[in-house]
């Protein structure tokens, strides 16, 4: 028998043995000591990384190679675990205890003149989340998992050279992101455990008094949720691992407190890097919803931690209808419009947030500009539910809509420069029509870091890409569209037999794209397309994580096992010939 044919045999072989392992009797599982060791064949196959994620600078120069493992270790399994409030929580490190990490970073220019691993951290096995570039490009930052804080790192990419940013640790318990890079590059604003902060209460010998709940005479229909506050020790848990310390933290090293510590929800600089759009989240609790239905406030704080605005105070919401496509009252969706250095748009329900009340419009969308004093100007209802906004500039936004029951999705073209107008639409659909998705528009990031969308033709047309369903399987896209004639252009479409995904457009007008390609052999890699010249210039290298099984036949066969259950499947090592080679 072939010499690699024998050793693949054998490594299915075992294969099979380890999976008859787990069907051993309780009585062999019980006198085992420790974890089973499988063979080194197999071990190695199990301990191979998977292909690295790969992360774009925002001018497109330079790529960031995230290392990452494939199974997650027996250690970060075994992290001690809070449930409060529908959140899980490492208690250890602050931060949250079902997250996957990466093991290493390498800076790479895309013409490959350049590549450096990013140095400076601990030796062992790393953790490293919420990785971000800086808007200029010249940094990343990211968070680092101890044993028993995170920390956060910056690395310029000039050198690739981290540091620690601040002593204090971060707080990456909660929702929203545990930092944000501000507009300048030049500071980041971050979520900190506050250093005064005591030792975790402790719980009470015996219980203070009984779990009252009450219905105060009416109906109150409520969904399900799991890992939900049950007591009193228990909200002040949430209270301690929640509250955080925001500071700015600057790259010179300098760490300023804004504000006075508090349960953060989210914190996000304005675009010109003069306010911070602040939710934090307010008492009364509840036991019936989670902490994404607590009660909120959202405020607008100056650059040195001062409220500038009250933009909202939003009450427990325990009886938001229960039918799909029900939403809470009052503001929700706040945000930073990307295109304006500091105006705010939210939306709010037209229709009660009730999705089985009957209402012409659902929605209507809001803005307001800086300082925050004036009343805020309507700019467009919707009739169905809203479902995001891709911003592009006064006279160009795409607002979506749907609504769940009908499955209906539409697309407007909206002039933010007149509120109130008319809005156009673009697509009308359903989500559910998958070979008629035309797609999602493309965007590109600007200098402030925000994002808004890929325009030509003066404004008048933008790009499109998408998975391009068809019955012959996933054929991504990108396209230009004319919104003026709703005509469209396709500048590239994946062929057969690849898998070809567009993750980012360089350069509309020029025609180069960066793509994602794979097939059934082939390990994904990615490539820079000039589509205008027809080249294909590969941009990284990545082999195939499992080499031993790269060229494993595949052959559908029918066979009776010994004890009558029919099988159907058969994999093949590399090279076998069942003449030559006998049977395995």
């Amino acid at each position: 028998m072939n010499p690699l044919v024998r050793r693949l045999s054998q490594t299915v072989t075992l294969f099979s043995l380890l999976l008859m392992g787990l069907f051993i009797s309780p009585q062999s599982v019980l006198a085992q000591e420790g974890y089973q060791t499988p063979p080194p064949a197999l071990a190695k196959l199990a301990d191979a990384p998977a292909t690295p994620g790969v992360s774009l600078s925002p001018d497109r120069t330079m790529m960031l190679l995230m290392e990452q493992p494939s199974l997650p270790s027996i250690a970060e399994l075994s992290q001690p675990e809070m449930r409060l409030a529908g959140l899980r929580i490492n208690p250890r490190t602050n931060g949250p205890s079902r997250s996957r990490g990466y093991t290493g970073l390498t800076l790479r220019s895309l013409g490959g003149e350049i590549e450096r691993a990013v140095t400076g951290l601990p030796d062992g096995e790393l953790r490293i989340r919420n990785v971000r570039w800086a808007p200029d490009g010249r940094h990343i930052a990211f968070t680092l998992d101890e044993q028993d804080r995170i920390d956060l790192y910056v690395a310029p990419v000039a050198d690739g050279k981290a540091r620690r940013a601040m002593d204090a640790m971060v707080n990456a318990a909660g929702y929203g992101a545990a930092f944000q890079w501000a507009s300048d590059s030049e500071a980041i604003i971050v979520r900190t455990v506050p250093a005064d902060r005591p030792a975790p209460p402790a719980a009470p010998d015996v219980p203070s008094g009984p779990i009252v709940q009450e219905n105060v005479g009416k109906v109150a229909p409520a969904r399900t949720y799991q890992d939900l506050l049950g007591n009193p020790h228990d909200e002040a848990l949430f209270e301690h691992y929640i509250t955080a310390q925001l500071a700015r933290v600057g790259l010179d090293g300098s760490m300023t407190p804004l504000g006075e510590p508090a349960l953060m929800r989210g914190a996000r600089p304005s675009p010109d890097g003069r306010y911070i759009l602040v939710e934090t989240i307010e008492r009364p609790y509840s036991y019936l919803v989670p902490a994404s239905r607590f009660p909120r406030r959202i405020a607008v704080w100056d650059r040195d931690g001062n409220t500038v605005a009250t933009i909202a105070e939003l009450p427990l919401a325990e009886e938001v209808p229960t039918a799909f496509g029900s939403v809470p009252t009052g503001v929700r969706s706040v945000q930073w419009r990307a295109d304006k250095p500091a105006m705010l748009a939210w939306v709010e329900a037209l229709d009660g947030g009730d999705a089985r009340a009957e209402a012409d419009y659902r929605d209507q969308v809001y803005l307001l500009d800086a300082p925050f004093e004036a009343a805020p100007t309507p700019l467009v209802k919707l009739r169905l539910r809203y479902a995001g906004m891709t911003w592009g500039d006064d006279d160009l936004a795409l607002a979506n809509e749907s609504w769940w029951s009908t499955r209906k999705r539409r697309v407007y073209r909206i002039d933010p420069g007149r509120p109130g107008a008319d809005p156009e639409v673009v697509f009308d659909l359903s989500s559910e029509d998958r070979y008629n998705d035309p797609g999602y528009p493309v965007t590109h990031t600007t200098d402030r870091g925000t994002r808004v969308l890929t325009t030509a033709d003066g404004g008048t047309a933008i790009f499109l890409r998408g998975g391009g369903a068809s019955p012959e399987g996933n054929r991504p896209f990108v396209r230009k569209m004319d919104l003026q004639s709703g005509e469209t252009e396709e500048l590239f479409r994946s062929e057969a037999p690849a898998y070809e995904y567009p993750v980012a457009v360089l350069d509309a007008a020029e025609g180069k794209i960066i793509t994602r390609r794979e097939t059934v052999t082939d390990t994904p890699n990615y490539y820079l397309r000039d589509l205008e010249a027809g080249t294909m210039t590969a941009l990284t290298d990545f082999q195939h994580p499992y080499p031993e099984l790269a060229e494993v036949q595949k052959e559908l066969i029918h066979y009776e096992r010994a004890d009558g259950v029919p099988l159907t499947a058969l994999y093949l090592p590399a090279g076998y010939d069942a003449e030559r080679d006998g049977p395995l």
